[in-house]
């Protein structure tokens, strides 16, 4: 009996008719055959990989690449718990699928499955059923949430520029313009050139971890003469421990798509495509109302704003891929190649998608600026501390009082962050060390809270800023096994181009497991691991193709730093300190 669908499948075969007109139609393709069909069958992929002129041993090669393409149908949609750095500081054992089903007051019997980090950590611990997330797990209080109902940043009482009007109905089209929502276009296209010179003197520069100055690059797309040109929005926030973006996108959508459209009138651009991962199904809803909304009332499309030239956005839904968060690999997955990151030079700004100009800012870079044209760039400019220019929003979880998402001046302490704003420890326990650019970044330990949040200081204490997120270990933590958890993300994740990340990565973990196992007796270790940690942090440093490999020795180098002691009494056969339930994950 013939199973999967026909080659000559008519559903598959109206879907690529029907998309492959579309912008970077390739994501889109297979969403659509999937959402379809349940899976991606082999003759539906011989029809893709025939009208993408893909070989299918290529394309087969790609797709299972994600994490969220399925090549096999499935009669009931699996359960995903996540067991990354801030969810597993929780009892993940505890959460069995008799819990779920518990909670869910339904009984399902899908296979219960470990995921990385879906962007939910203010909310732990997040469950995925099908395309549909449960949030508070730990609680024994599942609960579902919409865009709408996602929480706001808690109040700071300091002048914000993001944020400025978050709380006050900003998501609809409706209220984004009763805030003055939707006129810094108008100036984009009349005066390109005072848009970037306000964002050269805001100093506004990429939020996603890289830290290019924005106005430098508009300008060097502006100046480029081949077309057409492209605006790529970032959203693939797929670091552990942050979900700024998923909030901004939830509740000032408007803000990024206006900073969207303001970057394709004064580059010459005439589409935006908003690169969405695919772990956030209700910003695909919402987000898609939303650019409905500007199109219908003439601010996208055509005519956008009024100014007489054309500039349109559409999402393409990642599917589960951490490395297409690095932008070149971001750019080949909407090509629909494999997601390896590209050698540089040459940029994307010059040889961008399809290899034409193109710029690529994630969300709060692009939400910044509708706030800077309208305010001015010495505005923006002087929210900063000393001399940094402008806020950050930096997403705090773990032990923490109260988890979210902070607006502060650049230059702000980090312990300013932690105990004024977030509130400190629950149970007034002690910091022991927080993770930082999420867990890529490394550690900063208890005695360097004082440190002041930008990029040079943070570099000075052999960590990194990065894209901000940031991760609270109180005093009851183990921070070998916090360590191992970062690398075992790290490892999992590689895109595998590279054999120093590709082995390195997995090479650490397994280090850092013979450490964990040996402190409880239930191994030996060889006689010189810290020459072996030290060896492989050199080749991954200096040797890696992207900065998921060259990020990866901040966080063994600065375990190693903070707690030299507990190190050694792992090597030494004991546990320094008794770790907290709920660390191990195994």
């Amino acid at each position: 009996m013939k199973t999967g669908i026909e080659v000559k499948d008519p559903i598959t075969t109206g879907i690529l008719d029907r998309l492959m007109d579309q912008p970077a139609p390739f994501l889109e393709v297979l969403h659509a055959i999937q959402d379809h069909h349940g899976y991606l069958s082999e003759p539906a992929l011989r029809l893709v990989a025939e009208r993408f002129k893909i070989p299918i041993s290529e394309l087969y090669g790609t797709v299972t690449f994600y994490h969220f393409f399925q090549l096999e149908p499935k009669p009931l949609p699996d359960i995903r718990i996540c067991e990354n750095s801030a969810c597993c500081l929780h009892d993940l054992d505890a959460i069995s699928k008799e819990v779920v089903d518990a909670d869910l007051g339904v009984a399902h019997s899908g296979q219960i499955e470990k995921i990385s980090c879906p962007g939910r950590c203010d909310m732990p611990v997040p469950i995925l059923i099908g395309e549909k997330f449960f949030h508070h797990a730990r609680a024994g209080a599942i609960d579902n949430m919409t865009a709408a109902t996602m929480p706001l940043p808690p109040e700071t009482g300091l002048e914000e520029c993001i944020f400025r009007d978050i709380r006050d109905g900003i998501g609809s089209l409706e209220g984004a313009r009763a805030h003055g929502a939707w006129q810094s276009p108008k100036l984009a296209a009349s005066d390109p050139q005072e848009v970037l010179s306000q964002l050269k003197e805001s100093g506004l520069t990429g939020r996603g971890g890289a830290g290019f100055p924005t106005g430098i690059k508009w300008e060097a797309v502006r100046n480029e003469s081949r077309g057409p040109k492209y605006i790529v929005c970032n959203a693939d926030e797929s670091e552990v421990g942050c979900f700024k973006d998923r909030l901004l996108m939830a509740h000032s959508p408007h803000a990024m798509l206006e900073g969207m459209a303001c970057a394709g009138l004064v580059t010459g651009a005439e589409i935006g495509i908003v690169y969405l991962r695919w772990e956030y199904p209700e910003i695909l809803e919402s987000l898609q109302v939303a650019i409905d909304e500007a199109t219908e009332a003439g601010l996208l499309g055509e005519d956008a704003c009024g100014t007489g030239r054309p500039f349109r956005i559409v999402i393409r839904r990642g599917a589960g891929a951490y490395i297409c968060g690095e932008e070149t690999s971001l750019l080949n997955s909407l090509e629909g190649k494999h997601p390896f990151p590209r050698e540089k030079p040459p940029f994307p700004t010059t040889h961008g998608l399809f290899d034409l100009p193109t710029v690529v800012n994630n969300v709060e870079t692009f939400c910044a600026v509708p706030a800077i044209l309208e305010k001015g760039g010495a505005w923006f400019n002087g929210l900063g501390l000393g001399d940094h220019a402008g806020t950050r929003v930096f997403s705090v979880s773990g032990d923490i009082s109260r988890p979210g998402n902070y607006e502060v001046p650049i230059g702000t302490s980090l312990r300013q962050l932690l105990e004024t704003h977030a509130g400190g420890t629950p149970d007034g326990k002690t910091i022991q060390g927080v993770t930082m650019a999420g867990i890529s970044g490394g550690f900063v330990g208890a005695v360097d809270l004082d440190v002041a949040l930008d990029p040079a200081s943070l570099t000075d204490l052999g960590a990194m800023l990065g894209a901000g997120g940031i991760i609270v270990h109180d005093e009851t933590r183990c921070m070998i096994q916090a360590a191992r958890e970062s690398m075992h993300f790290l490892a999992q994740e590689s895109c595998g181009k590279c054999f120093p990340c590709r082995i390195g990565t997995v090479r650490v973990t397994e280090l850092l497991d013979e450490l964990i196992a040996h402190s409880s007796g239930s191994s030996e270790i060889r006689s010189h691991p810290l020459e072996e940690l030290a060896d492989l942090e050199d080749v991954l440093g200096e040797t890696s193709a992207c900065g998921l490999g060259l990020a990866a020795p901040f966080i063994t180098r600065t375990m190693k730093k903070y707690w030299p002691d507990v190190v050694q009494s792992y090597i030494d056969g004991q546990r320094a300190t008794k770790p907290a339930k709920g660390d191990s994950i195994e």
